[in-house]
């Protein structure tokens, strides 16, 4: 299948706002409503309560309900997320808190109050204000590589999810870019028979468990600067998978998962019903499946507690044998074997874990790059456990070391 993806221009745009001083720009009532996400942080503060003084934004409440000029709105809300995204990095490294959960929860109870006061901007004012603090406090404002490192490396984290399961629940990946966001790792070792050191520097970036986001295009605008301009040297995506590690080889098109995303949206997609995504209003265009380049028999030599799987399972849609279609699991040696299959699930699943890693292909490929690119399953924790995050880290670290010798 012909690939066809908006230009590159399409995922950067630019939104250019002036405050107009008149009626209609006169202080907005507070009817702004709720989202699910928003309205789980009560009861989340009461269930972890090193929440509630988590991160000291006291002058800006006190400074919010003052501020009329757009620009300077923007301004403070953009500090305001990149002053929560540094501080939760530094909580984690310096290992005062080595947690992902308050970041979130954190962003959502700042989200809530902006919108439950009283205002002086425009709805879409509002919104842009609101957008611009979500981005930056997930990092998206502070991607420079700035030290002495041969190479780059750029991953993703998830936000925790399925939390009226779990509202307790954490997120190895989530922990995991704010452990290794801005860090050096080397390679220390004998690659052909030379004594060689390789440095990496690693840059990461928090990406919501939103269905929505991703089909207005946040993992494209985020990913399409790096591909334009080969600007890094390898990019994984990670997520919260199954007992192992398992590095997904073959991510697939559609979303066949049941599960809601954390506004409690559901796709109807189903194993039987898989359903493509969209990508700007229109249909997601792709291969059923895609083959991930990130170099997985070196990483795969990390050492630690868990099994690293080079997974080749995926689900495809076999007709005719049932009204609908029928599931069905195989395993893949190579792309070929899945060029005239209907994807189901990748090796990722149906969600958006899988989903994360085959735009983020689909557009390398697009955009010609020659980025080692794919995704990381960690191992599943319930709940929250320091100890058994650690070990889940520090192996994700051990195989971006082994990644050094290939890229």
């Amino acid at each position: 299948m012909k690939l066809s993806f908006p230009p590159f221009t399409a995922f950067i745009i630019a939104t250019t706002t002036s405050f107009i001083t008149s009626a209609t720009s006169s202080m907005q009532s507070a009817n702004n409503e709720l989202t699910i996400e928003e309205l789980r942080v009560e009861k989340a503060q009461q269930a972890m309560p090193m929440l509630n003084d988590y991160f000291d934004w006291s002058f800006f409440k006190s400074s919010w309900v003052k501020l009329s000029d757009f620009s300077i709105a923007h301004r403070a809300m953009n500090q305001l997320g990149d002053e929560l995204w540094q501080y939760s990095k530094q909580q984690a490294q310096n290992g005062k808190l080595v947690d992902d959960r308050p970041l979130y929860w954190t962003r959502l109870s700042i989200h809530s109050y902006v919108k439950s006061l009283k205002n002086n901007f425009t709805q879409a004012e509002l919104e842009s204000l609101l957008e611009s603090f979500e981005k930056s406090s997930r990092g998206y404002s502070d991607m420079g590589y700035v030290k002495q490192a041969d190479k780059r490396i750029f991953l993703t984290g998830f936000d925790p999810f399925l939390l009226d399961r779990n509202l307790k629940q954490s997120n190895p990946s989530g922990l995991a870019a704010l452990l290794l966001d801005g860090k050096v790792i080397k390679y220390q070792g004998i690659i052909a028979g030379v004594k060689t050191t390789i440095t990496a520097e690693i840059n990461t970036a928090m990406v919501p468990v939103r269905y929505e986001d991703f089909d207005q295009g946040e993992i494209e605008s985020l990913l399409a600067p790096f591909y334009a301009l080969n600007s890094v040297d390898l990019i994984t995506t990670i997520s919260m998978g199954r007992s192992d590690f398992d590095l997904e080889h073959f991510p697939g098109l559609r979303r066949s998962s049941t599960a809601p995303d954390n506004v409690n949206v559901y796709t109807g997609a189903n194993k039987t019903n898989p359903l493509v995504p969209s990508l700007l209003k229109s249909p997601l265009l792709g291969d059923e499946f895609v083959l991930f380049t990130l170099p997985y028999q070196a990483m795969m030599k990390a050492k630690g507690k868990y099994k690293i799987n080079d997974n080749r399972g995926v689900t495809i849609l076999v007709s005719g044998k049932a009204e609908s279609g029928k599931a069905e699991d195989i395993t893949a040696n190579n792309l070929a074997e899945l060029s005239d299959k209907i994807s189901v699930q990748g090796g990722g699943g149906g969600y958006l874990s899988n989903e994360i890693s085959y735009r983020s292909i689909v557009l390398r490929n697009k955009l010609g790059s020659t980025i080692p690119t794919g995704h990381i399953h960690t191992p599943r924790i319930s709940g929250f456990d320091e100890n058994t995050n650690q070990a889940i880290i520090a192996q994700i670290e051990a195989m971006l070391v082994q990644a050094l010798t290939e890229i």
